[in-house]
């Protein structure tokens, strides 16, 4: 409605708009407009990976339809629920998307093969063979990413923790749609003609084992530097960030709040309050019998009411100069802009009259007679009514790019009170400032807090899986080192935490994870065979790692789609999960299969290991 009046005048003026009522209401279109926008593109571009993967209209549709119903069971369950989508969960329909469809490609690529190895099976034998052989890792990798999503629910920060929920009660429906409703479409089909197997990504994935096969001691050395890169990089990661930054400069919201900042002094609101002190409530002068039989004739309130000066600690000749120096003291402050308080109400009263603040009778006076309305703009607002709390409203400089909220709130609190004499617990503060600073500091504990119980379950889910203490160390290294490169790259790269890229770590572990136990399923099946370690890593890749190949380049495919979008974490979000994807794709056919052969964990070889490809 604002801006309908706003639009009116935009020919004859340069108008701007700001404030938080503003940044809340845009936030949420842009919210919407990533539901929408990437939810269809992510559709799309999966349609496109999926026909130039399979060139099969088969499957390009199932999928896609098993996505699309997942999607939609969710959005449904949701809507009856009441369970509103926030800035943290609005990439949920993308993830959603994309891991339905990380499920889906496992069975196809896994049906594939089999069809490739007996062509003149029927269609029952295929599915059920395909359904019997992945259902198990696929459980598994699902129970892991439920785990990764739900140790956001450890966070401690309300939109962190339902996102966590709703992307655990996602992955649960899209496994059981991804093991119901798509093998009984592919049913109805008939098998068709078996697939070609030496296709362009089973040349890359074989040239990759052959890679890591002849320079072993180059990979693991490259791993360790990155390992190194992304530690060091981890002690420079921060929260400490710019609200404004969160949008792009093109943006009314950022144009809004700029202009306010450098000429309107200031955008964020601070609230200070100072409580008098507990032995002292009342001035201790008296007003003498004058003033109080002057006050009396002429208040218009009751008598309870009359003589402020004598009931207040703070309205009064002998504190209201300590009140002035509080203003001014928050006021010299480098970030703060516009400063607001019961000072500002006498620097008023001494363009009357300069000596009026040194007569408490005239105070008083002027504190009754003042009109309602007056009194309510330029009074109340800062003077409580017994008079014994101010309240400072402040503006902050958001823009500026020294400002450490932190510090500046240390600053006040424990400056403050020193100005004047009284103990720093009657100084407390409050508002929009205090609030974003207060969820950017807890987001460093949560991060530890998520991290370390996502690592601590899939262990233990490792453990029960794998049955094999070694093994599971061995699986969880490629997980702890891709989470600690994207971390690492934030902090490089002083990209701070905020409530979308503190779920980086969790989804990247959450889906990483998910082909590192393929791997490991497919390479114990594999080793049985001949007990050949070299072997076993080159039918890996050429199987199990082309489906590794496909989930992995199609997430990270779909969540640079992101990276187009107007709010600036959604950007960081897309882009950093992307790296991630790239990075647990590399650590899983790389250094995965390098640490299995060189620590034997599947047992000992049929005999010594040789450095040559099956």
């Amino acid at each position: 409605n604002v801006r309908e009046v706003l639009d009116h005048h935009r020919k004859s003026a340069d108008v701007h708009l700001g404030g938080v009522p503003m940044i809340v209401a845009d936030s949420m279109d842009f919210i919407r407009s990533d539901l929408v926008t990437f939810g269809a593109g992510v559709f799309i571009f999966l349609v496109v990976i999926l026909t130039l993967s399979f060139r099969r209209l088969r499957w390009v549709m199932l999928p896609l339809m098993t996505c699309v119903i997942t999607c939609v069971t969710m959005i449904g369950l949701l809507g009856y629920l009441d369970w509103r989508v926030t800035v943290v969960s609005s990439n949920f329909v993308a993830l959603m998307l994309i891991l339905c469809l990380s499920l889906t490609l496992h069975i196809i690529v896994r049906y594939r093969e089999i069809h490739a190895r007996i062509p003149e099976a029927d269609q029952f034998v295929l599915v059920s063979r395909t359904v019997r052989r992945i259902v198990e890792p696929c459980l598994y990798t699902a129970l892991t990413t439920i785990v990764a999503f739900g140790s956001l629910i450890v966070s401690g920060i309300r939109p962190v923790i339902d996102f966590g929920w709703m992307m655990a009660i996602g992955i649960i429906v899209a496994f059981i749609l991804s093991f119901t409703f798509f093998p009984a479409a592919l049913m109805l089909l008939p098998p068709g003609e078996p697939s070609s197997r030496n296709d362009i990504t089973a040349a890359i994935t074989r040239f990759v084992a052959d890679l890591i096969q002849r320079h072993s001691k180059a990979t693991l050395f490259v791993f360790g530097a990155l390992a190194v890169f992304g530690l060091v990089g981890l002690t420079k990661l921060t929260v400490e960030n710019r609200f404004i930054d969160y949008y792009k400069e093109s943006t009314e919201i950022y144009r809004g709040m700029e202009l306010i900042d450098s000429k309107l002094g200031g955008t964020t609101p601070l609230d200070i309050i100072i409580d008098a002190p507990e032995e002292v409530v009342a001035y201790d002068e008296p007003a003498d019998d004058y003033e109080e039989e002057f006050v009396d004739i002429y208040a218009d309130e009751t008598d309870a009411e009359a003589g402020i000066t004598s009931r207040s600690y703070w309205f009064n000749n002998r504190h209201l100069p300590e009140v002035k120096t509080l203003h001014d003291f928050i006021d010299s402050l480098p970030n703060t802009g516009k400063v607001i308080s019961l000072a500002t109400f006498i620097d008023i009263l001494e363009q009357l009259d300069e000596n009026i603040i040194n007569d408490n009778f005239t105070l008083s006076v002027v504190y009754e007679k003042l009109p309602e309305n007056v009194r309510n703009s330029l009074l109340s607002p800062y003077l409580s009514g017994d008079g014994n709390q101010l309240r400072i409203g402040v503006r902050v400089f958001e823009s500026d790019r020294s400002l450490r909220r932190t510090e500046l709130l240390d600053t006040i609190q424990q400056s403050l009170g020193a100005q004047i004499g009284i103990d720093s617990s009657k100084v407390h503060v409050s508002g929009m400032l205090v609030l974003y600073n207060n969820m950017l500091q807890s987001l460093f504990r949560s991060q530890l807090l998520t991290l370390g119980a996502v690592f601590v379950a899939i262990m233990l889910m490792f453990m029960v899986l794998f049955r094999s203490a070694k093994t599971s160390i061995i699986a969880i290294i490629p997980n702890l080192t891709s989470a600690c490169l994207v971390l690492g790259i934030m902090g490089w790269f002083h990209i701070p935490l905020d409530l979308m890229t503190i779920t980086i770590a969790a989804i990247t572990v959450g889906i990483g994870v998910d082909d590192t136990i393929h791997y490991v399923h497919r390479f114990k099946y594999e080793f049985e065979l001949d007990r050949d370690y070299w072997a076993s890593v080159f039918r890996c890749h050429i199987s199990i790692g082309r489906a590794i190949y496909y989930t992995s380049i199609t997430i990270m495919l779909g969540f640079s789609i992101l990276t187009f979008s107007r709010f600036v974490p959604t950007i960081y979000f897309g882009l950093l999960t992307s790296i991630a994807m790239l990075v647990s794709l590399l650590a899983n056919m790389t250094l995965l299969p390098l640490l299995i052969v060189t620590f034997r964990t599947a047992g000992q070889p049929a005999e010594p290991l040789v450095q040559n490809a099956p």
